[in-house]
């Protein structure tokens, strides 16, 4: 059987992670968003990999973390928290060339048609040693990579601003038969 990639996009601060990880509570499994994951291990490197270092050197750097999340999906449902296509919304955002490879990668690299996207929620928005972007910069953020998804022929479906609980139970509705 072949696996589920079903993807939470969205700004910086929407919910998205927290989702996720309440989805691998219920036992789904899923992807850890590799922005993040990239700035905590270049941070405690001192790599040149980080965003406001060399944007394009930290696109590819998530490229390769969601290539490589993408094939460790072999079964079952895997909810990522972003994608390949979230990497072309980054370099848009930043007013960076899409490269030939990256377009490819979002073509050839396909996930559930439906993706679902948390919208900029203020209230609920936190900087942190990894998310620096102003409100207004998470709000630019998620029309981008929204955009990106649309390009790339994805359905959005918006995330209700409700309790992270009520987020999980709508997402598994939406997907209803989907799911194994």
């Amino acid at each position: 059987m072949n696996p589920l990639r079903v993807v939470l996009t969205g700004g910086p601060g929407s919910g998205k992670s927290t989702l996720v990880g309440r989805l691998r509570d219920r036992g789904y499994t899923g992807t850890e968003e590799a922005g993040r994951a990239i700035i905590q291990d270049q941070s405690a490197i001192d790599g040149p990999a980080l965003p406001w270092r060399d944007k394009d050197l930290f696109a590819e750097l998530m490229l390769s973390w969601e290539l490589r999340s993408y094939r460790a999906a072999e079964q079952g449902t895997v909810f990522f928290d972003r994608a390949v296509p979230d990497v072309v919304g980054y370099l848009r955002l930043e007013g960076r060339p899409v490269p030939a490879h990256v377009h490819a990668a979002a073509l050839r690299y396909r996930y559930h048609p439906q993706v679902f996207v948390a919208p900029p929620w203020p209230e609920i928005y936190r900087n942190d040693a990894e998310r620096r972007q102003s409100p207004e910069v998470a709000e630019r953020t998620h029309a981008a990579v929204s955009a990106a998804y649309v390009d790339y022929g994805y359905e959005l479906v918006p995330l209700p601003m409700t309790p992270v609980e009520e987020r999980l139970e709508f997402i598994l509705e939406e997907l209803g038969r989907a799911i194994s």
